[in-house]
């Protein structure tokens, strides 16, 4: 495929992660980032900022610098927690999409435990991935219309 692995016991923003868990996160991060060649990067996350699996697609200039990523997904666990305080009188968020200048951004929770952050180009048919993200996201955790 054409996209890179960045994974590091050594930096602070892709701690490795060594734990057991039912769903396959990393086969689910790699059909993620298989979606659409306008992905630029797809991490998934716990609610705590400690990254699973994320990766840039090759020849993808990053935009923000390590640790401003790691601010970005600190941010959306928090906006994440937010949005999740009227859950129980207008139900679970499914997803958000910002759209600025130069990207847009999607986040979605894949359980109660775990974010997906992905990136895309600005032109980027973003409804089909959403679809096809939500799509692989009930596969992988065998839950009712993508819900976790």
């Amino acid at each position: 495929m054409d996209f890179s692995w960045h994974f590091s016991n050594e930096n602070k923003l892709y701690p490795f992660v060594e734990l057991s868990y039912d769903v396959d996160y990393e086969s689910l991060h790699k059909n993620i980032m298989r979606i659409d060649s306008k992905i630029r990067f797809a991490t998934i996350f716990d609610v705590n900022g400690i990254v699973l699996y994320s990766a840039h697609r090759d020849g993808v200039t990053n935009m923000l610098s390590p640790e401003e990523n790691q601010k970005s997904l600190d941010q959306a666990v928090i906006a994440w927690k937010n949005r999740n305080e009227f859950a129980n009188k207008i139900g679970k968020g499914m997803y958000v999409l910002a759209v600025y200048e130069k990207i847009k951004r999607i986040t979605m929770p894949l359980d109660d435990e775990h974010l997906l952050y992905i990136t895309t180009e600005v032109n980027a048919n973003h409804d089909k991935i959403i679809e096809k993200a939500l799509k692989l996201k009930q596969d992988a955790l065998h839950a009712p219309d993508g819900m976790p």
